[in-house]
């Protein structure tokens, strides 16, 4: 029987996001830490669950590049919240399937719920739920899937 490699996600301390890659005896662990990323975001006036978004789907990349180098990252989720992207204050994602050079990863913590996203005084009085899917393939360029090869083998 083959051991599949495993993606953990969950919430630590309501305080920050932790990704977690581990395969056997190995793992490699990440963290989004929420106060220092929304502070920025909401200083540089940006849509915070669009950057969100970017973050989380580069940090899931990068905890797997570090744990087992690969050419191509596959995502599939599914993103619900409570308004338009650029305006959401919530947002609840369903990661569906993780896959890198196919080897799928099985998912532990497959759901994350953020709220609070944006500063109370921009919300809007009217609301578009948004719900969508993203299928997404994210290539690693070989010069840095060179560097991630070098590091595992040390």
């Amino acid at each position: 029987m083959a051991v599949s490699p495993v993606l953990v996600i969950k919430i630590v301390d309501d305080s920050s996001v932790g990704v977690r890659a581990r395969w056997r005896d190995e793992y490699v662990e990440h963290h989004i830490v929420l106060n220092s990323v929304l502070a920025y975001w909401w200083a540089n006036d940006m849509p915070p669950v669009v950057k969100f978004l970017e973050l989380f789907e580069s940090v899931i990349k990068r905890t797997i590049n570090e744990l087992t180098p690969h050419k191509t990252l596959k995502l599939k989720y599914d993103v619900k919240t409570d308004d338009t992207l650029e305006k959401a204050s919530q947002i609840e994602i369903n990661l569906i399937e993780v896959e890198a050079d196919d080897i799928g990863f099985k998912i532990d913590g497959k759901t994350l719920s953020l709220k609070g996203l944006r500063n109370s005084q921009d919300e809007s009085e009217e609301k578009t739920p948004f719900s969508g899917s993203y299928d997404r393939v994210m290539e690693t360029p070989d010069i840095v899937l060179k560097k991630y090869m070098e590091m595992k083998n040390k």
